[in-house]
């Protein structure tokens, strides 16, 4: 017969944590494994897709530039200047396993949260409980989303402008394999991550850790981190970094409110208590 909360001892919890995190690990295995078998689809058509100039962000950027009067734009030329190779003799192979891996764990996302959630929300109240009902929802579609906005703007504004940076004009770009798919990789998960601020922002106020005033108040310092956040993850060049600056300033605006929503939910709670 299952324990109750309060019976389980630490090691108890020990335990259920171990069991938790190892179907966590299996649902990205199996995802990961699937990822394996479509590897033809994986490599073509996702990691390679933002090298080629009929990307869809290009496109779009072409017929915005177009539309403005710039018709000299590296968004409208016909192919990359660079070719990708491999120069290792493992080197296709590990890059088989690992981005199995990685797209494995994007998919199976929603099921490694909804473990962790299963792990945390016996130790919630009731009234916790409810008011949080739509975590794992939420939280699963501000990560796709993120990882979406990593893929189709941070990654190709990132190829496009290290693709066609030039020092001398003796030098041609030969990009090893592990060089673009670690920038598809990185791009698409820290935007995942990133995306996940309001619900951060509402565990956190939740605790008592932060409140809606703390947030306005440095809210220019968020300003801050936020522009060196958009230089570390996008190509040095003012446009692409203001691109990708604006969605994380609106989630941090969108973190206040739900702050806010937050302490006068408590705050109403407290009055009838």
């Amino acid at each position: 017969m299952a324990k109750n909360i309060d019976e389980m001892s630490f090691l108890d919890h020990l335990e259920d944590l171990r069991w938790h995190l190892i179907r966590a690990t299996l649902g990205i295995v199996i995802a990961a494994t699937i990822a394996a078998i479509f590897y033809k689809f994986i490599f073509d058509v996702i990691i390679f897709g933002p090298t080629k100039m009929d990307f869809p962000t290009y496109n779009g950027l072409c017929q915005v530039s177009k539309l403005i009067g710039i018709e000299d734009t590296t968004f409208c030329a016909e192919k990359f200047p660079f070719k990708i190779q491999n120069r290792t003799v493992a080197g296709q192979f590990s890059a088989h396993i690992w981005t199995s891996i990685y797209v494995g764990f994007i998919v199976a996302f929603p099921y490694v949260l909804y473990q962790l959630w299963s792990f945390i929300s016996p130790g919630l109240k009731d009234n916790e409980r409810k008011s949080s009902r739509g975590f794992l929802v939420v939280a699963s579609l501000l990560f796709f989303t993120g990882v979406l906005f990593g893929y189709y703007i941070i990654t190709p504004l990132s190829i496009n402008f290290l693709a066609n940076y030039q020092v001398s004009e003796l030098i041609s770009n030969e990009f090893d394999i592990s060089s673009v798919i670690a920038i598809v990789r990185s791009s698409a998960i820290a935007s995942g991550f990133v995306f996940e601020l309001p619900i951060i922002i509402y565990f956190l106020t939740k605790i008592g850790l932060v409140t809606p005033q703390f947030l306005k108040k440095y809210r220019k310092y968020a300003l801050v981190i936020v522009l060196i956040l958009s230089a570390i993850i996008t190509p040095p060049d003012i446009a692409s970094q203001v691109i990708v600056a604006i969605p994380i300033l609106i989630l941090y605006q969108i973190s206040i409110y739900i702050s806010a929503v937050v302490v006068r939910n408590q705050n109403r709670k407290a009055k009838h208590v």
